[in-house]
């Protein structure tokens, strides 16, 4: 699942330093794709009906994946511009504000609502509650101004075979075309190959060309599977190698 960010960067892997290169016990198995009924669940958090905006149905099946060892300690990542880490309560207006800014294609449940949610308070809720902000889907922070921009980061969509979760990103619209993106997922790419990750997945929606050209600028190729949305459009499964 990828969001609308337009970043421009000619960032190489080797230029992205991931502070903590750990190793993880991940099972690799080379398994199907899981059956019809889960991937229906899995349609409903990404859009494809109506789910109120808190369902935790998001927080279940959006399971976190970055974390070290057994104790499920955080991973904090750093480039040269950015700080991977996880969120704080006080930073859900960040999260309220990339609410606003989707594009109205978007599905509803996923957009705010007419009474306003979420709103603030919900959101600092959620960062208290879900591990899926602390070990999951990272803030992304700028370390010359120390402000948070979005999120990047790994989660178990189910979506894709055992052991292959899938990567995620969105940006605030004021920061595009400034290479964060990309920067973004490649350290998130370095830590997956370092933790032994032999193959990630994306998912993007077809009219999305900003966040597919991310996804093409870090290695992700588009594959034939597709999930058709008359309303919202066509969803793109995309992947990587490691």
């Amino acid at each position: 699942m990828t969001a609308l960010p337009c970043p421009r960067s000619g960032m190489s892997a080797q230029q992205v330093n991931v502070s903590h290169r750990v190793q993880l016990n991940v099972h690799r198995s080379k398994a199907t794709l899981r059956d019809g009924s889960r991937l229906s669940r899995i349609s409903s958090v990404y859009g494809r009906r109506h789910t109120p905006w808190h369902d935790s149905s998001f927080a279940r099946e959006m399971v976190a994946v970055m974390t070290v060892g057994a104790l499920g300690r955080e991973v904090p990542l750093e480039t040269s511009r950015l700080l991977l880490r996880p969120w704080r309560v006080d930073e859900a207006v960040v999260q309220r504000e990339l609410w606003t800014e989707r594009d109205p294609r978007v599905p509803p449940h996923r957009r705010i609502d007419a009474d306003g949610h979420p709103t603030v308070a919900e959101l600092e809720d959620s960062i208290r509650t879900s591990k899926v902000w602390s070990t999951g889907l990272l803030a992304v922070e700028r370390k010359a101004s120390r402000d948070v921009i979005g999120y990047c980061g790994l989660v178990d969509s189910g979506r894709g075979s055992v052991g292959e979760p899938e990567l995620a990103f969105e940006l605030l619209r004021r920061v595009w075309r400034q290479g964060y993106a990309t920067e973004a997922a490649l350290a998130v790419l370095g830590w997956a190959r370092s933790s032994g990750y032999e193959r990630l997945w994306a998912t993007v929606w077809d009219w999305n060309t900003a966040s597919r050209r991310v996804l093409a600028k870090v290695g992700f190729t588009e594959t034939d599977r597709k999930e058709v949305d008359a309303v919202h459009g066509t969803t793109l499964f995309t992947t990587r190698r490691l």
